[in-house]
Parts: C-alpha cells; structure tokens; sequence
C-alpha cells in the first residue's frame, strides 16, 4: 500500500512537473507570436507610409511631365493592388498569401524606379522642392520598409526556432503553433536594374 501511495506521488509530482514546463512553454509561445504579429504590423506601417506618399509624388510629376502618362498610370495602378491586399494574421499563416503581398509589393517598388527614371529627363522636377522633400520621404520610407523587414525576419528566425525545439514543439503542435514564412527578396532583385536615357 505504502509504494503504491509513493508511486502515485511521483507520477503526481512528474505530471505536475509537466503542466508547468507546458505553461511556461505556451506562454513563451504566445509571446513571441504576439512579437512576429507586431514586427509584422511595423511592416505593413512602413508599406502604408510609402503608399500615402505615392499620390503626392505622382501629382507632382505629373505637373511636369504630362506625356509621362503611362508611367504615372502604372505607378497608380501598381499602389492599388498593392494597397487591396489586407493582410490578416492568417495571411502570416499561409506562405503563398505572403507572396502574393511581397509581390504586389514589389511591383509596386518596380513601378516607382521607373517614375524615378523618368524623372531624370526633367531639370525643372528635379529643382522643385516639393518633389525633392517627396523623393527624399520616399528614399526614407524604402530604408524604414528595409529595416522592418529584416527585423521581422529575426522575430520571425526566433519563433520558428522555439517552434521547433524540444520540449516547446510537443505544445506547439498540440496548441496548433506553427512556422511562419520570412519575407523572400524578389527574383532577380540581387542585380541593379539598369536606366538609360
């Protein structure tokens, strides 16, 4: 009777052990899901800064550049879709939805470094301050958007490691905690894009 007593307190004892490794596990868990979801919002704060910037810019050229008309219209056309894709936590979830932000993106990236281009052909845009004070926003905004990428990266880095580690990837299967996708550069953005006039 008294090692059966002894044998129930150790099995109590190592399932109490357990429950407390879990909770400590979880809540780690959640912490750093709730930190990918913040750095992710970074991301997506430093997107809608360069988008409402996108039309001042755009008006600005125009002014000057009226037969420019087709790039304008592709800048436009390019910070629609980027701007229609809402981006939901099931989005960080599901690594082709991320794609498809990451591409509307940079389409949308592609679209101002023709702008930009164009822009070269006009003396009088280059001197005025409205445009120089929007290129220099926009030149800001693409260093803020590089930077909260990376950063979500890392956030990112840390989570799937603590997803996968022993014993924190037995709560985070059963909990349904799963890897998220970093952001992938665009195919062939390791080579500049070449302009020429």
């Amino acid at each position: 009777m008294k090692g059966k007593s002894l044998v129930l307190i150790g099995v109590l004892v190592l399932a109490l052990i357990l429950i407390m490794s879990g909770c400590g596990a979880y809540n780690g868990l959640v912490e750093s899901d709730q930190a990918v979801q913040t750095a992710w919002g970074e991301v997506q704060n430093q997107y809608q800064r360069r988008a409402d910037l996108i039309p001042n810019l755009v008006s600005t050229v125009k002014g000057y550049a009226k037969h420019e008309e087709q790039v304008l219209t592709q800048v436009v056309e390019a910070r629609a879709r980027a701007t229609q894709i809402t981006v939901t936590k099931d989005v960080l979830d599901d690594p082709e939805s991320l794609k498809r932000f990451e591409e509307a993106q940079n389409q949308l990236s592609g679209a101002l470094g023709r702008l930009l281009a164009t822009t070269e052909a006009y003396p009088d845009l280059k001197a005025n301050q409205n445009f120089m004070m929007l290129q220099t926003e926009l030149a800001g905004t693409e260093n803020r958007i590089a930077v909260a990428r990376q950063r979500f990266n890392g956030i990112v880095q840390s989570y799937n490691t603590q997803v996968r580690q022993f014993p924190a990837n037995i709560f985070a299967g059963i909990m349904g905690f799963q890897p998220r996708a970093y952001f992938q550069a665009a195919p062939g953005s390791e080579t500049a894009p070449r302009v020429e006039f």
